[in-house]
């Protein structure tokens, strides 16, 4: 099976189930200030979960694009990597349990046609800290009825201040939340045991029913929600790794193109060189994803991320005999290839090819610079310490074996002991400095943050007609209780006067307590009406549009406030560059 396969069979399952496909959306949220890239399926619906009625109804599914950071440094073994596709489902206030457990068995059954002889599941086993939330006798039961043996279902205990052992959420301190259940695929050569055990290797989660029953309140009580959703998240790569008897995800056709490009480029085989090999493929894809959904190499934010990808990357290359510049574009083009139905990734190509060659030119100077600061160095010691070592790592992209090789040659040594705990100390600190922004989760929908988000409409139509760019549009955002951050297409600064005027256009119109009006419309229909949004992306039948009277017009799924005069006065903090040809302006309401 491949992925294509697998992606529309998987839709049309749930579309004959009543649900209605939503868009494959941006890598960039637009809603969620607690993450730098869509993680989960779940982000573009986050208002919808929290209870806002979504323009399609209660039954959605889609396949949605994805990045997670947070343990980017595992990339390299069989399974992990930094983008993927997630297959999603959900049921807002619709169907629960029952329903939710006996579709995903009949599509992991009946339509991929997985032997029940190779599944098992887990289930919420409960929490001794909380006799409230017992253990989950109702999915086991449905798992049961389906015909599983007992055997196959395992109660896991615990994780839910920890959200982990059949526990999802809340993300923050309070919100929906709930028990979950897995579904585990036998891996094995053998015969699966009788018995399911989910801590042996060989059997692989491929699947996962969150079970949103309760609300966290302030107080840390867990109330039962009126209204229960369902979100189910299942990876691409992994279930076709599993589905054709694949045990390395690189070696399944969502990278092995990839991988068959590095071999012939290097004139190595996979085998003896895998680790490298993965990360290379890993990291290709991911920054080419990143760069059709407009983010751009640089010191801060994706950017950062972006840049860290392709720079390590190259060094990988070199690690395997390439030299030179232009190193990454022509393994680039099997990605292109692969993923042939992401019409964003055919009409940015050329973009996406410039932006990648640019960053490796830039790198290639950095590598020089680097080359001088080893020289000096070296002068008049014996050894190149953990420090240094590190500096020419951290800041020029020097592995610590390419240091060792260039010190071998001059008759030098390298601490590489302490270089790997130096390392390790940076590591552990940037994962407890990034805890939060990597961290996946529901937004903050708080008063404060529905106001600012409010009034980042007001700010983009104030800048469409302050600086006459009609087709001026966000190019990201995060709003915290505190400020509202608005990344927008714009060559150059602003200047005060203008700065003045935006900020003069936002607050007349606060003051004329407008009414925020919305609609559900199709796209056709918003677009005419002369709603602003990105039209060349896949909206589903209907779109949420939110009007602030005749002044500003938005395709919108954040939370908004009812009427202008409810914002405060509003003022500009900062205006300054993001990145190439992306403005950036930091506001408050006082």
């Amino acid at each position: 099976m491949d992925r294509k396969g697998l992606i529309h069979k998987f839709l049309e399952f749930y579309k004959s189930k009543g649900h209605k496909e939503i868009q494959n959306s941006s890598l960039i949220p637009e809603n969620d200030p607690t993450v730098l890239f869509t993680t989960a399926g779940m982000h573009p619906i986050v208002p919808f979960l929290l209870g806002k009625p979504h323009p399609l109804g209660k039954r959605l599914c889609n396949v949605q694009r994805c990045i997670r950071t947070g343990d980017i440094e595992e990339v390299g073994d069989k399974v992990h990597h930094t983008f993927f596709e997630m297959l999603g489902k959900w049921s807002l206030g619709d169907y629960f349990k029952k329903e939710a457990i006996e579709y995903t068995f009949e599509f992991l059954t009946k339509i991929l046609k997985i032997p029940k002889e190779r599944l098992g599941f887990t289930v919420f086993g409960g929490d001794k800290r909380f006799p409230n939330l017992p253990r989950d006798e109702e999915a086991a039961k449905v798992w049961i009825s389906l015909g599983v043996p007992k055997e196959r279902v395992a109660y896991l205990e615990g994780g839910v201040l920890e959200s982990k052992d059949n526990w999802w959420g809340p993300a923050g301190l309070t919100g929906p939340c709930g028990p979950s259940t897995e579904m585990f695929y036998w891996t094995g050569k053998e015969k699966a045991p009788k018995i399911f055990n989910p801590r042996d290797s060989k059997w692989v989660e491929i699947g996962n029913d969150v079970l949103m029953q309760y609300n966290k309140t302030k107080d840390g009580k867990f109330e039962e929600l009126t209204k229960k959703n369902i979100d189910f998240g299942g990876g691409v790569e992994r279930i076709i790794a599993v589905m054709n008897d694949i045990e390395d995800d690189y070696l399944s056709n969502c990278f092995f193109p990839i991988i068959q490009e590095i071999e012939h480029l290097s004139n190595r085989p996979y085998k003896g060189n895998e680790k490298v090999m993965r990360i290379i493929a890993d990291h290709i894809k991911a920054s080419v994803f990143m760069i059709g959904d407009g983010v751009i190499p640089s010191n801060t934010g994706q950017g950062y991320v972006l840049r860290r990808l392709i720079r390590k990357t190259i060094m990988n290359l070199r690690k395997i005999g390439f030299v030179g510049t232009d190193l990454i574009n022509p393994i680039a083009s099997r990605v292109f290839e692969i993923y042939e139905d992401y019409d964003l990734l055919k009409k940015k190509q050329k973009e996406i090819y410039k932006e990648i060659k640019k960053e490796e030119e830039k790198f290639d100077e950095t590598l020089e610079k680097g080359m001088k600061i080893f020289e000096k160095m070296i002068k008049d010691k014996k050894e190149i310490d953990c420090k240094d070592a590190f500096l020419l790592y951290q800041s020029y992209g020097f592995p610590i074996e390419m240091t060792q090789e260039l010190a071998q040659e001059r008759g030098k040594k390298v601490d590489k002991e302490g270089f790997e705990k130096e390392c390790c100390l940076h590591q552990e600190l940037s994962r407890t400095a990034s805890a939060g922004t990597f961290k996946s989760g529901l937004a903050d929908n708080s008063d404060a943050t529905t106001k600012l988000h409010t009034a980042t409409h007001l700010l983009a139509q104030a800048l469409r007609e302050v600086l006459k760019k009609p087709d001026l549009y966000q190019k990201g955002s995060n709003i915290t209780a505190e400020r509202a951050r608005f990344d927008f297409n714009f060559e150059r600064k602003l200047t005060e006067e203008e700065i003045k005027k935006v900020e003069e256009i936002v607050n007349k119109k606060i003051k004329e307590k407008i009414k925020v009006e919305y609609q559900e419309l199709s796209p056709a229909e918003a677009k005419k009406m002369g709603a602003q949004g990105v039209f060349d992306s896949k909206y589903g039948e209907k779109v949420s549009v939110y009007s602030i009277g005749n002044f500003s017009k938005e395709i919108c799924a954040g939370p908004h406030t009812k009427n202008t005069s409810e914002l405060g006065e509003f003022k500009i903090t900062k205006e300054e560059s993001s990145s190439a040809g992306v403005r950036r302006i930091k506001a408050i309401l006082k």
